[in-house]
């Protein structure tokens, strides 16, 4: 996010350079970048004439850099913006030599999302001159529920843990996703508000009593009862509650127990350092670590192992997810 805020700080001093490569494999940044050179460089009377976007799949590297070599009309610069440029991969290292040699007075801008151009080759070296070249890597999980809770506090909004994490684990690391359900939350909520699961619950959809996340935390106390509840309500409604989801979630935590018990520091900063962990959670791990010993931990990581073949239909065609599920919870919490 620094190098994103530096990006558009730059703009906005100015300093605005000929070319704005942007690639990698979070499509949202990209977007937020592309959008705002879209938004702001130039004032509505002249982006009628000077402000172009163009489409990868419909266009070629000629095409590109013919509308980037045009002159601006009535304005001191034109926009070019190059949308899903990842659909010239096959060609794009064409591109190097307008790279080099860059129209002044055009912004070409490339959005050349889920990839990479090759950092050995003439094109990155000629960006690299005096453009920008803008690499969005993708969020690891343990990461976006701070990433959730620091969007939103420079929006004026606080948001508990434990709704954070029940977006990730019902959205995933995909972050525009994420940012679209924020959006519809800010709709209805005024600034200032403390987002809990309730408001998670009542506006997005994802129940803050049967969810994945509760899931782990009734099988990481041992509440029988609460986690095949859960399993009753993911049975009802399994488009919704896909067991491979709820067992990929629970192999990380038996996995990430597996490390805990290994650790001579059990101090609760250290283990949610080694863990990637946010620190509220980890009197739960602690608390499972006391109730799964090494033995049962290695045990059930090979049980979930087993359900995970089953459940993609290897071995196990007849049975329905949701008896998957229960059967699963018997082993690891028998």
């Amino acid at each position: 996010m620094d190098e994103i805020k530096e990006i558009v700080a730059a703009i906005k001093k100015g300093d605005i350079k000929p070319i704005y490569f942007l690639m990698g494999e979070e499509a949202y940044y990209i977007d937020k970048i592309s959008d705002y050179i879209e938004e702001h460089l130039l004032d509505e009377t002249e982006k009628g004439f000077n402000q172009m976007v163009l489409y990868g799949r419909d266009v070629s590297i000629d095409d590109i850099v013919s509308n980037a070599k045009r002159y601006p009309m009535m304005a001191e610069r034109q926009v070019v913006i190059v949308k899903e440029a990842q659909d010239l991969s096959r060609t794009i290292e064409q591109l190097a030599k307008y790279a080099a040699n860059p129209q002044p007075s055009t912004v070409l801008v490339l959005n050349y999302k889920y990839k990479k151009i090759d950092k050995r080759k003439a094109l990155y070296k000629a960006l690299k001159k005096d453009n920008v070249v803008f690499e969005s890597k993708k969020m690891y999980e343990n990461q976006v529920a701070d990433w959730i809770r620091r969007v939103l506090a420079g929006q004026d909004y606080i948001i508990s843990p434990k709704a954070a994490q029940m977006l990730v684990e019902f959205l995933g690391t995909d972050l525009s996703k994420i940012d679209n359900e924020l959006k519809k939350l800010k709709i209805v909520l005024p600034a200032g508000t403390q987002i809990t699961p309730e408001h998670i619950e009542e506006n997005i959809g994802i129940s803050k009593d049967y969810n994945n996340f509760e899931l782990r935390k009734a099988v990481g106390s041992r509440n029988a009862v609460k986690a095949h509840q859960i399993a009753k309500y993911f049975a009802e409604n399994p488009k919704d509650n896909p067991i491979v989801v709820s067992v990929a979630l629970l192999f990380k935590f038996f996995s990430d127990l597996l490390h805990l018990h290994g650790m001579s520091d059990k101090n609760p900063r250290s283990v949610a350092s080694a863990l990637k962990v946010n620190p509220y959670f980890v009197n739960e791990y602690l608390d499972a670590a006391r109730n799964y010993p090494m033995k049962k931990v290695s045990y059930i990581i090979g049980v979930l192992r087993e359900t995970d073949v089953k459940s993609k239909g290897v071995g196990a065609n007849a049975i329905p997810q949701g008896d998957l599920l229960k059967e699963l919870l018997v082993k690891v919490l028998g």
